[in-house]
């Protein structure tokens, strides 16, 4: 009967370890965000940045542009005139600008809502796929991705990080040449190092996008544990007190 069970928890391990390496092998080599959802400065840049570069096609359609101020310290002037472009009210939920029907018949379906994008792959996906895209003349959009391969999507960021080309390796047993790196041919308006940090930025604020309330949720964290600090001193006293009379 033991036997039995070790064998079961055995197969179920290997099993595990098969399914982490298939992921792991599906997700690529993911470089590391380093989001700071406490760095509102970073925050505030990334909704500036994907507003103006994402929400063309994009929309956030489960959160507000009121919220999104109250939560980054931004005044509703301050978020009406350099948040929203899609002509919506301080309170409508972020709306990509670009109709559905038009989106569908330049990509071929529509974009993707973003909101829950960081819930679902992570940031450290959505950093690795913005910083992953390159030249690819056989795609119908001109531009192909190593992380998210044959997306239908162009490289919105192009201006900003430059063209990059593909640097192919050997080519596989199924005639197939991997992509192993890349190289600049027309330089970007930012640096290797702007570009990570506007990357960054977006990600970071997709990633409070995917859960508001994990802003406010750690700065409660610290009152709660303060407040079971003080509760365990005030219950380690009363035990004191309470068998110095039994005693």
């Amino acid at each position: 009967m033991i036997k039995t069970i070790l064998s079961r928890v055995a197969l179920l391990a290997a099993g595990f370890v098969l399914s982490c390496a298939a992921l792991a092998n599906e997700s690529g080599n993911l470089q590391q965000a380093g989001v700071d959802l406490n760095d509102k400065a970073s925050l505030q840049h990334g909704a500036a940045l994907f507003m103006n570069y994402c929400s063309g096609c994009h929309s956030l359609k489960y959160v507000r542009y009121a919220r999104i101020g109250e939560d980054l310290g931004l005044t509703e002037d301050q978020v009406m005139q350099n948040l929203n472009f899609s002509g919506g009210k301080i309170g409508d939920h972020v709306l990509s600008a670009m109709p559905p029907e038009l989106a569908k018949a330049a990509f071929g379906k529509a974009p993707p809502d973003l909101s829950l994008i960081a819930r679902v792959r992570g940031s450290d996906w959505i950093y690795t796929y913005l910083k992953s895209f390159y030249v690819d003349e056989s795609r119908p959009v001109g531009w192909n991705n190593t992380l998210f391969p044959n997306a239908s999507m162009p490289n919105p960021l192009w201006e900003l990080q430059g063209i990059q080309q593909p640097v192919y390796g050997k080519k596989t047993e199924a005639g197939e040449l991997p992509v192993e790196g890349f190289t600049i041919s027309q330089a970007g308006t930012q640096t290797p190092a702007q570009f990570d940090r506007t990357v960054r930025d977006i990600t970071a604020f997709l990633e409070y996008v995917g859960e508001p309330v994990a802003l406010k949720r750690q700065s409660v964290g610290v009152w709660v544990l303060l407040f079971l600090v003080f509760f365990s001193l005030m219950a380690w006293l009363l035990k004191q007190e309470y068998w110095r009379d039994v005693h």
